[in-house]
């Protein structure tokens, strides 16, 4: 990664998002060693520039941020690091730097569908995703009938925690089904936003 270091006179800002939520979570600086620390470590190492030193976040309170990816803006001068915290990032024990809550949510369902789109490319032994693959379209389909009984079972005569529960079985189902039809959720996204008009 050919980064411009010197437009900020040896450091080049470095935002820290994270990848199931989305969220941003904090903004720090790197300068070379430090970017090739976090590279080699899979762990974010920043430099700080009140220690003027390498600074790993989370060395004192564990709270490590787990790179997944790291990509240079257009630039050259700005970093996006996609992370995996293991805990609140913010030294005021708040999960961002901005005070908000980095709750999974709605976005964790394309990180799903990733995750079943490379289990249907890869198809890994021992996989219950693989083994609903290989049993083909129409048992996919019928988890999917079945799932959506017992949502509608727990919908009705259920606890609000079942009814959770059976319709997170009827999504991931379902996402499978699509999968497996070369289609994702956000093909049903768009025809979704289409009626909304």
């Amino acid at each position: 990664m050919n980064l411009d270091f010197q437009k900020m006179g040896g450091l080049v800002p470095a935002i820290i998002q994270d990848e199931q939520t989305s969220k941003v979570l904090m903004l720090g600086f790197m300068n070379e060693e430090a970017l090739k620390k976090t590279e080699e470590s899979r762990k974010v190492t920043f430099f700080s520039r009140t220690k003027n030193r390498l600074w790993t976040k989370g060395e004192e309170s564990g709270n490590f941020l787990h790179v997944v990816s790291i990509a240079a803006d257009c630039d050259k001068d700005t970093l996006l690091i996609k992370v995996n915290p293991a805990g609140p990032v913010c030294h005021t024990g708040s999960d961002t730097c901005w005070g908000e809550k980095n709750e999974a949510d709605y976005t964790f369902l394309k990180y799903l569908q990733d995750f079943i789109n490379i289990r249907h490319k890869e198809m890994p032994e021992g996989s219950y995703t693989t083994s609903l693959f290989r049993k083909g379209v129409n048992r996919m389909a019928q988890k999917v009938g079945e799932e959506a009984v017992e949502t509608v079972i727990e919908a009705t005569n259920g606890t609000d925690e079942g009814f959770i529960y059976e319709a997170s079985d009827l999504m991931y189902h379902l996402i499978v089904l699509l999968t497996s039809k070369g289609f994702s959720i956000d093909d049903i996204g768009r025809e979704l936003k289409k009626r909304h008009k």
